[in-house]
């Protein structure tokens, strides 16, 4: 983060005073070892320094200004719905066509009535499997 003066840290100023002002909260413990350990804190918990900070009295309003202003500078981060689940197996419209139209004409046909049946399980035609439905389809026409 680039900073005008270097020297001048308002977050770490703030931790500090509201820790002094309230040694037993832990959420600030939290939110200054954080700070230390990584660096910078996020928009959430910047906001939530600033609503404890804005309770104490003793905290200069320009602090808190600059605070708010730090605030607003940070992006919104906005989770997004997961996808939703998408079939393993999409149905070929075509096969289903053949074989509805070559078991028409031989609803007793063994080969094709066990790749309907594995169509209607949602099995995937093999290509041999399909090449054969295309030779049957092409004997009845």
């Amino acid at each position: 983060m680039n900073r005008i003066k270097p020297d001048v840290d308002i977050v770490s100023d703030l931790l500090k005073a509201v820790l002094a002002a309230q040694p037993n909260s832990s959420f600030i413990q939290s939110l200054l070892y954080q700070y230390q350990e990584r660096g910078g804190l996020s928009k959430k918990q910047l906001e939530g320094l600033y609503y404890k900070a804005a309770k104490i009295a003793a905290i200069p309003e320009n602090k808190l200004t600059t605070l708010e202003a730090i605030i607003k500078k940070k992006p919104n981060r906005y989770k997004s719905a997961p996808p939703g689940p998408s079939p393993l197996y999409t149905k070929d419209e075509n096969a289903e066509r053949m074989l509805n139209a070559i078991l028409a004409k031989y609803p007793q046909h063994k080969r094709v009535l066990f790749l309907k049946a594995k169509y209607d399980n949602n099995e995937p035609l093999s290509t041999v499997e399909l090449s054969e439905l295309q030779k049957f389809n092409k004997m009845l026409q």
